[in-house]
C-alpha cells in the first residue's frame, strides 16, 4: 500500500491542529482497530488501523459498530487516556511510527505523560501504550522474542524497530544524488525505496508521473526528485490524490482544506473496506452454495447409479416366467447350477439361467420375481427422487446466478436470508434472525427494480423471494409476465393497465428479462411471456419456482 512515511508525515502535519484536544472515549470496533474520540471545539474521531493490508492512521467521519463488551486493550486505553489532553503528535524522520503524547491525571491526581505509539509496518503493525519513561503499559499485539533485543510485553522498556535504511530528512542533496547514482538498481522506483526509509515505490511512481520524467536514474532526475520530496516535507502545500487505483501524496500549489489528506484516506479506505466486505461476503455465500451443489450433485450421481442398476429388471421377470414354463426340466440331475431353456421372448433362442439346486423350481422363479419387483419399486422411488433432486439443482443454479447479479450488500443479504430459510442448508451453520431482522427482511421484498417501457411500468425481481412476491402479490392478472426460457433469471412484470401492449413494447421488456438473467452476455436469447393469470406456483416449491401455460416465446438480444 502507499501508506508510507511520506503519507504519515502529511497526516501528522494536519493532526497537529488537534494538539490540546481532550480525549473523550476509546473504542475497539475490530481486533485490529482503535478509534479515539477527541474534542477541540468540535468532536473528531481518530482511526488507527493496524491490519496487515489496510494499516493507517487518519481522522474518520464513518461510524463503525462496536462490540457490546469492550476488549481488554480498549479498557486499558480508556483507563489511562480518557480525560487526558493531546500534548504532541510527531514522527521521527520518515519512520512509519507515530507518537501521540498525552498529558493525563493518574490515580494520585498527579499530571503524568503517557504516549501512544502507532507502528505502521504491514503485518508487523502494532499499537503500544507507554509511560513517561517509555516503559510498556500494554500493547494491542504482545510478543516475547527469546534471544532478540526487542519484545513487546508489559513492564518492559519500549525499543524502536531497527531500520537499516537512511533517513531522507537527514540527507543532503549531494549525498542523496551520490547514493542513488551508485546504487545497483537503475530505476528510480527501485533505487530510492531501497536506500531510504519511509519512501514507497508507489510514491516514486507518482512523483515521476507528476514531474513527467523517465524512470531511469540520472543526475538531473535524481536532483529533481530530491527537491520535490523536500518541498512536500518542508511546506504545507501537499494533498493526497488517487494514483493507479491507490493513492499518493503530491505537491499542491492551491490552498488545501485543513484535514484534506486525512479525509481523503478516510473515504479511500472506507470504500476499500466496503468493497472487500462485499467480495468476502459474496464469496462466503458462493462457497456455501457450491458446497451444497457438490453434495446434491453426488446425490444425483447416486440416484443415476441406482436407476442404471435397474435397467435389466425385465430380464429377471422373464427368467421367472421361463423357469415356470420349463419346470419339468428340474427333474434332470445334470442341471445342478444352470438350466438351459428356449427363450420364447427372443425367437426361442436357447439361454442359460442360473438356479439354486437346493430349492424348488417355483422357489427359483419366486426369487427372480422378487428381484424384479424390488428393482421395479427402486426405479419408481428413484425416479421421484431424481425429479426432486433436479429441482434442487435447478434452484441452486438460480441462487448462484442470483448471487452473481448482486451489486450491493443488501442484495447479498437477500440471498443470505433466502439460504437461511431453506431446508437444503439446515446442516450449515448460519446465524438465525431476530423478529426485528425478519421484519426488515420482509420490507426488502419491495426493493425490486422499477423502470418504464414505452410508458408502461415494468418491475424486475432481484432475487427468488422478490420474484415470488412480484409475480404472486404485486402483479395483476392481466399484466404480462416474462422470463428467459429454461435459463435462470429474474421475473419481469409489464404492467398493462388492462391494455394490450404492442409487440415492440413486449420485445423491449423481453430484453430486460434477458439482461437480468444468466444469458446476459449471450445473443438471440429465448424469453417466454404470458399473462400473469397463467402463472402458478406449485405448493411446497422453492422460492422463485413457478409453472406457466398459454405462453409465447420471443428471441431477443439483451
Amino acid at each position: 500500500m502507499a501508506f508510507d512515511g511520506i503519507t504519515l508525515n502529511s497526516v501528522i502535519k494536519e493532526l497537529n491542529s488537534i494538539v490540546g484536544a481532550r480525549i473523550n472515549s476509546v473504542f475497539e470496533p475490530t481486533p485490529q482497530e482503535i478509534i479515539i474520540s477527541v474534542y477541540n471545539g468540535s468532536n473528531l474521531a481518530l482511526n488507527i488501523d493496524v491490519s496487515a493490508s489496510n494499516y493507517r492512521m487518519n481522522l474518520t467521519t464513518h461510524q463503525k459498530k462496536n462490540p457490546q463488551v469492550a476488549p481488554q486493550f480498549c479498557m486499558i486505553l480508556r483507563k489511562y487516556l480518557i480525560g487526558g489532553r493531546i500534548k504532541k503528535i510527531y514522527n521521527k524522520g520518515l519512520e512509519r511510527i507515530a507518537y501521540i503524547e498525552c498529558e493525563c491525571i493518574n490515580e494520585m491526581n498527579d499530571r503524568v505523560n503517557r504516549t501512544l505509539i502507532i507502528e505502521l509496518m504491514g503485518k508487523y503493525s502494532n499499537i503500544v501504550l507507554v509511560n513517561e519513561s517509555f516503559t510498556i503499559i500494554d500493547a494491542l499485539k504482545k510478543f516475547d522474542s527469546e534471544g532478540e533485543s526487542r519484545s513487546i510485553m508489559p513492564a518492559r522498556p519500549y525499543i524502536e524497530p531497527v531500520e537499516n535504511k537512511s533517513d531522507f530528512t537527514q540527507t543532503s542533496e549531494k549525498d542523496f544524488v551520490s547514493t542513488i547514482l551508485n546504487d545497483e538498481n537503475k530505476t528510480l522506483e527501485t533505487a530510492i525505496p531501497n536506500n531510504y526509509t519511509g519512501i514507497s515505490k508507489m510514491f516514486i511512481q507518482s512523483t515521476i508521473n507528476e514531474l513527467n520524467f523517465s524512470n531511469t536514474v540520472g543526475d538531473k532526475t535524481v536532483k529533481a526528485v530530491y527537491n520535490y520530496i523536500s518541498d512536500i516535507l518542508n511546506s504545507d502545500n501537499f494533498s493526497c490524490t488517487s494514483f493507479k487505483n491507490n493513492y499518493s501524496i503530491v505537491s499542491n500549489k492551491e490552498e488545501k482544506e485543513i484535514y484534506q489528506t486525512n479525509f481523503f484516506l478516510d473515504d479511500f479506505y472506507f470504500k476499500k473496506d466496503a468493497d472487500e466486505y462485499f467480495i468476502n461476503y459474496r464469496n462466503t455465500l458462493l462457497k456455501i452454495l457450491n458446497g451444497t451443489l457438490d453434495k446434491v450433485s453426488k446425490k444425483m450421481d447416486n440416484i443415476d447409479g441406482k436407476i442404471d442398476s435397474c435397467k435389466d429388471m425385465d430380464k429377471y421377470k422373464e427368467y421367472g416366467e421361463l423357469i415356470l414354463s420349463n419346470i419339468y426340466k428340474f427333474e434332470d440331475e445334470k442341471y445342478n447350477n444352470f438350466i438351459e431353456v428356449e427363450n420364447f421372448y427372443n425367437n426361442n433362442e436357447v439361454i442359460r439361467i442360473k438356479i439354486d439346486s437346493n430349492i424348488s423350481a417355483s422357489q427359483n422363479a419366486e426369487k427372480y420375481f422378487k428381484k424384479y419387483n424390488k428393482m421395479k419399486n427402486t426405479l419408481k422411488i428413484t425416479k421421484i427422487q431424481k425429479e426432486e433432486t433436479e429441482r434442487e439443482l435447478d434452484y441452486l443454479g438460480s441462487l448462484i446466478e442470483e448471487l452473481d447479479r448482486c451489486q450491493t450488500v443488501q442484495d447479498i443479504d437477500d440471498v443470505y436470508n433466502e439460504i437461511n430459510e431453506n431446508i437444503l442448508f439446515t446442516d450449515i451453520k448460519l446465524k438465525g434472525k431476530t423478529k426485528k431482522q425478519a421484519q426488515k427482511d420482509k420490507s426488502t421484498l419491495d426493493n425490486y427494480l422499477r423502470t418504464t417501457v414505452d410508458e408502461y411500468d415494468c418491475f424486475i425481481g432481484k432475487n427468488n423471494r422478490q420474484n415470488d412476491n412480484l409475480t404472486l402479490k404485486v402483479a395483476r392478472d392481466n399484466d404480462i409476465w416474462l422470463h428467459t426460457k429454461d435459463i435462470h433469471g429474474s421475473h419481469v412484470i409489464l404492467r398493462t393497465n388492462g391494455e394490450m401492449p404492442k409487440i415492440s413494447t413486449i420485445e423491449k421488456a423481453a430484453k430486460l428479462a434477458a439482461y437480468h438473467s444468466k444469458a446476459k452476455y449471450s445473443s438471440h436469447v429465448p424469453v417466454d411471456y404470458c399473462f400473469v393469470k397463467f402463472v402458478k406456483k406449485p405448493k411446497g416449491s422453492v422460492p422463485g419456482y413457478v409453472i406457466y401455460s398459454n405462453n409465447k416465446t420471443i428471441y431477443v438480444d439483451p
